[in-house]
Formats: C-alpha cells, structure tokens, sequence
C-alpha cells in the first residue's frame, strides 16, 4: 500500500506541473483561427504586473494559446498523404497593409502590339539542326556565336561595295548598333513605367528620327553655345521651332514663370512709381567717397612726380639728416673743468 500511495502522489506532484485545457475569462476571447490570432478584451491587472512581470506575462500567454488551440481543435480534418490536416476557414478581422496593393506590370510596346494582334509567345528550341555545319547547335547563348562564326568563315562582298571593305567589320559594327538599339528600347521601357522624362533627342540616330526630332536637335545643339545661339550663322532652309523657347528646348528643362505675389507686384510698381515721379537723382555715398578718394590720391601722385629734382633733393637731405649729416652733428664736448696755462680755453662751460 506504501508503494501505491507513493506513485500515485507522484503522479499527482507531476499533473500538478500541466495547467489544464480549460481556461475560464470573464470576458470571451475573441478567436481568429484563419489569421490564428486572439483577442484579449479582459481587463490588464496592473497590480499583478507590478509584482511579477514575467510571471504576469508568461500565464496571460499561456491563457489566450491554450483558447487559439482549443479552437484549433475544434476544425474539421482531413488526410493527406498519411497525416492528419485541419481546414482552416477564411480570415475575419481585416487587418492594415503596410505598403500599398501591388500594380500590375505594365505592357511593353511589343506586348500591347501582340496582344491586339493575337500573336503568341512560342517557346523556342535550346538546340536546332543547322544544315551548314552539319549538327546540332544552341538557338542562343555563347555557344551560338561560336556557331556562327564557324559558320560564317567566308563572307560575299556585293559587287557594288568597295572590294577593300571589311565585311566582317561591318556584320560587327550592325550587330552593335542592334544591340545598342534593343538596349534604348529597354531603357525607355523602364522610364515610361516608371514616369521619367527622357531627353527628346541624343539617343536616335539620322535613320530613326523624325523630322521634328531633328529639327528639336538642331536647336538644342544651335543654342547650346556660350551666347545661346545669339551668334549662331543660320542655315539654308534651316526650320525654326515655333513657340519653344531655349530653355524649353534644353533636355529636362522647362520654362515656369514666377508666382505672381500681391506683396510683390505692390512693391515692384512702387519701384517704378518712385523712379518716374522723384526728379532727384539717387546719391550713393560710399561709392561718392571711394571716388573722392581715388581723385585724392591720384593728385597727390601728380604732385610728387611734377615736384622734380629740388623736391628730390630735399628728401635725400631729410635722408643724410637722419644718418648723422651736416644738420645732423654731435654737440661738442666741454673742456670738463680743466685749465691750460697761456691757452686760451675754448670750450667747456662758463663759471659763474
């Protein structure tokens, strides 16, 4: 009997560990099982929360996750693939986005052309049968231009061009411009959908524009001079594009007048008023004084060249003076109290 007691109170020691399944509120918990969310709408104890927080937190988890499973529970099943399943209904809270619904990608100008004419996308072959070469080669890829120009060992020259021509160079210099035009169509692509403005001209060559296109270029390139094309020599026939200033015709400007203030247009007719109706003229003193000024100096150095040698004289006297000249001597000594029998003294101070 000692030993059944003992187990059974161990196994109530370990039951007592596990909270059970059912959890009682006050208020209900609402269950969303499609977003598999809960709602807790009980009241927050905050005298709990200040006590123990972790602990507070921990069993008010524990609660609403044991109510979301338990609705789990309760779903429909279903087996798949040796495993049991729940079917899980639709959502019911609507919940915010946190970036706008995504746009449809927009139609390239190929893609609308084919949509309105039917034409399909096949899927290509990665190999055909080329009969030259006499095997299988890859429709693209590096690999195809290994095939190509193992094909292409030999090429015709027409008889009309210049049998000096490099028609090698030229298959080179086309295939680089179809690239380089495959490239701006791409590139245009990505600007219209995402709405930037291009350069009416610079990517299109003489072959590809049009008229106006041209004409847009050669003004552009006209007024793109230091005067803005003020000097510029006209052309025979050259066709001027009406109604477009310079500014408009530069790549990425435009021409915009300046918002018309109230404040601003009374100030700029007072201007004009104080300039019509006031007879004396306006006075600027600085620039009176640094004039005055400069006629100043400009008659001093007039003076000093027109006074000529005496003036000249008399500063390199001023000079000698000053490094012990003939105004510039030492006063002589006295005889310092000392007498010569039968010489008569000359210098020294008198007794009194």
């Amino acid at each position: 009997m000692d030993i059944v007691q003992e187990v059974l109170q161990k196994q109530k020691k370990d039951l007592e560990k596990y909270k059970p399944i059912t959890v009682e509120k006050h208020l209900e918990v609402t269950v969303d099982v499609g977003h598999l969310m809960a709602t807790d709408p009980n009241y927050f104890d905050d005298d709990s929360f200040k006590k123990d927080q972790e602990q507070y937190l921990m069993d008010l988890t524990r609660d609403n996750t044991q109510l979301l499973i338990n609705a789990v529970w309760e779903l429909p099943t279903e087996r798949e693939e040796e495993a049991v399943v729940a079917k899980m209904p639709a959502p019911k809270t609507a919940l915010p986005r946190a970036r706008k619904l995504p746009v449809p990608k927009p139609l390239t100008k190929w893609e609308e052309i084919a949509k309105a004419k039917g034409i399909k996308k096949r899927v290509r072959d990665k190999k055909v049968y080329d009969e030259v070469l006499d095997k299988w080669v890859p429709t693209y890829g590096y690999q195809r231009f290994k095939a190509e120009k193992e094909k292409d060992w030999v090429l015709e020259v027409p008889q009309n061009a210049d049998p000096n021509k490099d028609m090698f160079q030229e298959k080179r210099d086309l295939r680089i411009d179809r690239i380089a035009k495959n490239e701006i169509a791409r590139m245009r692509n990505i600007a219209r959908v995402k709405k930037i403005q291009t350069p009416r001209t610079g990517f299109l060559g003489p072959d590809a524009a049009s008229a106006r296109e041209l004409v847009t270029a050669a003004n552009v390139a006209k007024a793109s001079t230091a005067s803005v094309g003020k000097f510029q020599e006209k052309l025979t026939n050259e066709k001027q594009a009406r109604g477009i200033g310079v500014k408009e015709l530069m790549p990425g400007l435009k021409r915009k007048r300046a918002p018309i203030t109230l404040p601003g247009e009374k100030k700029r007719n007072l201007e004009i008023v104080n300039k019509v109706l006031n007879k004396k003229p306006l006075i600027d003193v600085e620039k009176a004084i640094s004039l005055q000024k400069a006629e100043a100096r400009a008659e001093r150095d007039n003076a000093d060249q027109e006074g000529g040698p005496k003036k000249k004289k008399k500063q390199q006297g001023k000079k000698a003076a000053k490094k012990g000249g003939a105004f510039g001597r030492k006063k002589p000594k006295g005889g310092q109290g000392k007498r010569v029998a039968g010489k008569r003294s000359v210098g020294g101070r008198k007794r009194r």
